[in-house]
């Protein structure tokens, strides 16, 4: 069977490797095309993936976006109009949905459950199968478009999804320099904001968490990681001096670091919930959160901090902390059913009938 991946950004391509590799372990051709944007080629390569690069994205305001738009749908409706694909799969860009409605090939698309909003009418409505976790709810995508014989809920989240395959680096504390015997806490900072403010002073959202580690900072057998977004951000937490606080200069294997550490703080987001899918005890500060952090708030996977004494400062339980497995095939045997259940053909046969083309081969 002939499958199309399409990648947006480098989050993107990290749940969808797993995928792809288990699609290609049974035999299936795999194309990927990928956009220029958020390093996603980078990582493409880091995970040994290659695919067709497309234009970049387009920030700026509504007219720039709507010719990243057109650029972007025409450069993808030229490369697949050839495959002959049997089901697509990508993460809800608009360009995507377009052309694959366009090419009549059977698609599903996975929503960001923190980024559901109106921007997602027009795909909602046009692609077959719309993914999303079991935690987010039915009436606001029904809204959208998405009605209940399209939608995949599926149980969990994504991050426990890619992490499966996961094999975090044993020795990254030692890299990191870092005694074993330590207790360890990960910090996350927000993502800074587009205007910092003059001078030294600390973004708004990076308040409360300067606040909480610098409460935690100096304790007995204590090691803070502050895993900064950029250098200047680097720069910050570098200048607040904070007793056995390290801040690493470049990339670290975030999934060995999350293994290895005894608690995770941040304000909502990716690494939390990744900590949550390795098993490490997670801290929010966020004042509100998405329907997967809601969940798991709920539940008690994530606990809500204010003050440094909400942290529990002390090693993981290893016997208690790994949540199940949450195995990448569960979306691979669901695109081979839409496969077969909406054929090409008959999306042909519905969309854009062409009689002077040729049937496709049968699937397998």
């Amino acid at each position: 069977m002939r499958v199309w991946v399409d990648i947006t950004d480098a989050s993107a391509v990290v749940f969808f490797a797993p995928i792809v590799r288990r699609l290609e372990d049974a035999g299936h051709t795999v194309t990927l095309t990928a956009r220029r944007f958020a390093g996603a080629d980078l990582v493409l390569r880091r995970y040994g993936l290659s695919g067709l690069l497309t234009t970049r994205h387009r920030g700026g305001g509504l007219g720039t976006r709507a010719v990243g738009l057109v650029n972007r749908t025409a450069q993808l409706l030229g490369s697949a109009a050839s495959g002959r694909y049997h089901v697509a799969a990508g993460s809800h860009a608009t360009d995507f949905v377009l052309t694959a409605w366009t090419l009549a090939v059977p698609q599903m698309t996975f929503l960001d459950p923190d980024r559901i909003g109106r921007s997602n009418l027009i795909n909602a409505r046009l692609v077959d199968e719309v993914a999303v976790p079991e935690a987010v709810p039915v009436a606001g995508l029904a809204e959208l478009g998405a009605t209940r014989d399209k939608l995949f809920r599926y149980p969990g989240f994504k991050e426990e999804y890619y992490l499966h395959d996961a094999q975090p680096d044993p020795d990254v504390l030692t890299r990191l320099g870092i005694e074993r015997r330590r207790i360890v806490g990960v910090v996350r900072p927000p993502a800074p904001p587009m205007r910092l403010p003059a001078g030294d002073a600390v973004p708004a959202g990076e308040e409360a968490l300067v606040r909480l580690i610098a409460g935690l900072a100096g304790r007995r057998n204590l090691a803070l990681v502050v895993v900064a977004r950029d250098q200047e951000q680097r720069r910050r937490f570098l200048g607040l001096r904070l007793p056995g606080t390290l801040v690493p200069d470049g990339p670290v294997d975030g999934a060995g670091l999350l293994a290895a550490a005894d608690f995770v703080i941040g304000l909502g987001g990716v690494m939390l919930r990744e900590a949550v899918a390795l098993g490490t005890p997670a801290y929010t500060l966020a004042p509100s959160a998405g329907p997967v952090e809601a969940s798991l708030l709920a539940n008690g996977r994530l606990r809500q901090v204010a003050v440094p004494g909400d942290v529990i400062v002390r090693r993981k339980d290893l016997r208690t902390a790994l949540s199940p497995p949450r195995d990448p095939a569960l979306f691979v045997d669901r695109l081979l059913d839409l496969a077969h259940r909406r054929s090409r053909r008959e999306r042909l046969g519905r969309v854009v009938h062409d009689t002077s083309r040729k049937d496709p081969p049968p699937l397998l």
